[in-house]
């Protein structure tokens, strides 16, 4: 969605509070399910009749029914992928929505990659995060109460950042440790922070130098490996990858997607810039939809609810950059909600 097109949109903000208000009726349910092979466990987001209660989940109060009895949606799942670091909780808001639109949601834990373990993040969690999403369709699908709400030969994938990663991979794109090598040899001065994580920061100083000189030494280390990784599940029907992390891909193999690709364009994403991530997706991908793009929005601007107490330099990689209207943040939502009912329920 351009700026021009968000003030064309902005005018239909009361029609949205309509419909959100009669879409608040719907109840959502919550659960969380074991993972298999040694995965996180999967939080599940799904339509109930239970009365929603205020539920503390983290830092969050989230308005659901914990461990509701399922009923019957539109019959389609849908699977979250989450980023670096996160947890289901920052993507409750989009999840309930998805509910209230009638999927089944999905979100599981990465492993080594999530809120409480950081141990495996980078091309070890990018290796497992594909298998860990069609792992997570086979506990759903095994689930007793909500395997007879379902339809698995139509599932939607949706992810974030290192999630879109995740998504790209689905959709048919092959990467490797060493085109990633080779991205941050060529690029460490302006894409530090995709290339080193939060470990370093540039500051503009006579540091700076040293730093650069340390991240190419242990990226030529670790990232060694040449081997395509890639990993794709033909239950899967449609995939949006929002502010994807892509500069490892052969764009090659995302010129055709397996599937509908749509992507998630953020103009002032300062942690993946666009021009080494999203925008070599998009020129390569012709077939691809961009389903937004919002020139204002920074890296975590549709992140909902907002994570809380963030500070440094992580605080300011998913801070709203100046300029942006968080008005937009729920009008995102349905038009990635749309994008998916339009290919989910033809």
């Amino acid at each position: 969605m351009s700026f021009s097109s968000w003030r064309r949109v902005r005018g239909l903000l009361p029609c949205l509070a309509v419909f959100t208000a009669i879409a608040a009726q719907a109840q959502v349910g919550l659960r969380e399910l074991p993972g298999l092979s040694g995965d996180g466990p999967v939080t599940i987001f799904y339509p109930s009749d239970a009365l929603a209660q205020p539920t503390v989940r983290g830092s969050f109060t989230l308005q659901v029914a914990p461990d509701a009895a399922p009923v019957r949606g539109n019959g389609r799942l849908v699977v979250l992928s989450h980023g670096s670091g996160g947890s289901p909780w920052i993507y409750s808001d989009f999840a309930i929505r998805l509910v209230r639109a009638g999927f089944v949601v999905a979100l599981p834990e990465h492993k080594g990659d999530n809120w409480h373990d950081h141990h495996m993040i980078g091309p070890p969690s990018w290796k497992r995060r594909p298998h860990e999403v069609s792992r997570a369709i086979d506990v759903v699908g095994a689930d007793p109460q909500l395997a007879p709400q379902l339809r698995l030969d139509r599932v939607g994938m949706w992810g974030m950042s290192a999630g879109g990663h995740t998504a790209l991979a689905l959709a048919g794109g092959r990467w490797s440790p060493s085109a990633l090598r080779a991205h941050c040899e060529a690029h460490i001065d302006d894409d530090f922070t995709a290339c080193v994580g939060l470990t370093l920061e540039l500051k503009g100083n006579w540091a700076d130098g040293m730093k650069k000189s340390v991240a190419r030494f242990f990226i030529g280390f670790l990232l060694d490996d040449t081997q395509w990784y890639g990993h794709t599940d033909p239950r899967i029907a449609a995939i949006v990858a929002e502010v994807p992390f892509a500069a490892d891909f052969d764009m090659a193999s995302l010129a055709r997607p397996v599937v509908p690709l749509g992507l998630v364009r953020n103009g002032q994403d300062a942690w993946l810039k666009p021009a080494y991530h999203v925008d070599p997706v998009r020129q390569a991908c012709t077939s691809c939809t961009l389903v937004l793009d919002l020139p204002t929005a920074g890296h975590g601007s549709l992140i909902s609810p907002q994570v809380p107490d963030l500070s440094g330099q992580v605080a300011r990689l998913l801070a709203d950059p100046p300029g942006f209207d968080r008005a937009q943040v729920p009008l995102a939502h349905e038009r990635i909600i749309h994008y998916m009912t339009q290919h989910l329920l033809p």
